[in-house]
């Protein structure tokens, strides 16, 4: 109820409580009910007699409403969960997906509890961040998900770059950074069988409002409100975001096209990069010189021998 009268509140005139009783077909309880509730979560709304309410200021919170109005999306953002706390978002929408989930459910979140980044580390979610997840239950074999990442990770940076103009860049498979320093990290999870995905999870942490780090990851760690010296609104930001992820990833499910392949290379800052790699236990070093069609990088090694790699770790010279 108190999302309805949010929305109604938002064109800052007064509006009477029987207007708003008459509009939602509820009682002047209810209303009066919703706009306390509204107050309690941060919100200003001043009321006047004769005149009704008005919402003065709203404070700089996650609202599913206020991200989902204007949407159109289809495959991504289709519902939206916000939460303020939870352990995991990738956990939250496993839970979810065993329970049926549709998919493009979107689960988000200011805090986690248990955060985790790849290979099973604990990622920071502390305040000032923004974590979300969200649901896909593409028709794919296991061995085309990896594309869903360069997917996300494309789409969040062209985000970041219409909301905010900052000169974002991906830092391949599964980073965005701001000048060498990282913004978002992504986390893609599956459930699959032999030759058919069950369900797919991305995950995506994006510092957004943190004004510091900690000693030990300051030098490699930055916020939007650090880079912008102003501050997001969350909403709007993940608005934005979400209806760039949507067109993206709706883009690969029907398959990467020349077009989308050059604009993830143009914004890929370990392209043109000294890189190196373990491959079979062996260290190697060379050139990153290119990205495949199916996501991976290409990288020329001292020896002149170009190969691609689809996964494991590649320290990027230059980039934490």
């Amino acid at each position: 109820m108190k999302e309805k009268v949010l929305l109604l509140l938002k064109e800052g005139e007064y509006i009477s409580g029987e207007k708003l009783s008459e509009i939602l077909g509820v009682s002047r309880t209810a209303i009066w009910k919703a706009i306390n509730s509204l107050r309690d979560d941060g919100y200003e709304i001043d009321s006047v007699t004769n005149k009704g309410y008005k919402l003065v200021k709203k404070p700089n919170v996650l609202n599913a409403s206020t991200i989902s109005e204007g949407l159109n999306v289809k495959v991504v953002g289709t519902e939206i969960i916000t939460l303020k706390t939870v352990d995991s978002t990738n956990e939250e929408i496993k839970r979810k997906a065993h329970e049926n989930a549709r998919s493009g459910l979107v689960v988000i979140s200011c805090e986690q509890t248990a955060g985790k980044g790849r290979l099973g580390r604990k990622w920071a979610s502390n305040e000032g961040g923004v974590y979300f997840s969200f649901l896909l239950r593409p028709e794919l074999p296991p061995s085309d998900v990896s594309g869903i990442t360069l997917a996300a990770g494309l789409g969040v940076c062209l985000a970041i770059r219409k909301f905010t103009g900052l000169d974002a860049k991906i830092k391949w498979p599964n980073d965005v950074i701001v000048g060498n320093k990282k913004i978002c990290g992504i986390l893609t999870e599956m459930t699959a069988q032999t030759d058919m995905v069950d369900f797919v999870v991305i995950g995506i942490g994006i510092n957004v409002l943190q004004e510091s780090f900690p000693e030990e990851i300051a030098y490699k760690a930055t916020s939007l409100k650090i880079e912008t010296k102003s501050e997001p609104d969350l909403s709007e930001l993940m608005h934005e975001i979400i209806a760039t992820l949507d067109k993206t990833i709706l883009s690969y499910l029907f398959g990467i096209s020349q077009d989308d392949l050059k604009l993830y290379k143009s914004m890929c800052a370990t392209i043109g990069r000294e890189v190196s790699l373990v491959r079979n236990g062996e260290k190697l070093t060379g050139k990153a010189v290119d990205i495949t069609a199916d996501g991976e990088l290409v990288v020329c090694l001292e020896n002149g021998k170009k190969i691609a790699v689809n996964s494991g770790e590649v320290t990027v010279q230059g980039i934490y």
